[in-house]
């Protein structure tokens, strides 16, 4: 259970983060700055908790230079998901393949014989 909740929990966490960091970008000019500002940090509490959970929860089960392999790569993987879902940018075919390439290498380093 818990080797799909952490990274389960990450990824959320993830995603969470890429909407804080770009999602305000879609209104930038209809809202200012500290709103835009506060509605970044109301979705940064929660991803922030589940992080700590994953990590908490995760620990054991997998190492840390594993949860930080799933924390950079889903990283990557949601900044690109909200890039083009929310921001309506596309992707290059350079970029979708360097995508799957992160996902390998999450499964080659999560990977235990």
């Amino acid at each position: 259970m818990k080797a799909v909740l952490v990274p389960a929990f990450m990824f959320l966490s993830s995603c969470l983060m890429a909407l804080a960091w770009l999602g305000h970008l879609r209104f930038r000019d209809k809202i200012g700055f500290w709103t835009a500002l506060g509605a970044s940090w109301l979705l940064v509490l929660p991803e922030y908790v589940l992080n700590v959970a994953a990590t908490r929860f995760g620990y054991g089960t997998y190492n840390g230079a594993q949860m930080a392999c799933f924390h950079l790569a889903f990283g990557v993987v949601c900044v690109a998901l909200v890039s083009h879902f929310v921001l309506g940018e596309s992707f290059a075919l350079s970029q979708m393949l360097g995508l799957v390439l992160l996902v390998v290498a999450i499964v080659l380093i999560t990977y235990r014989p």
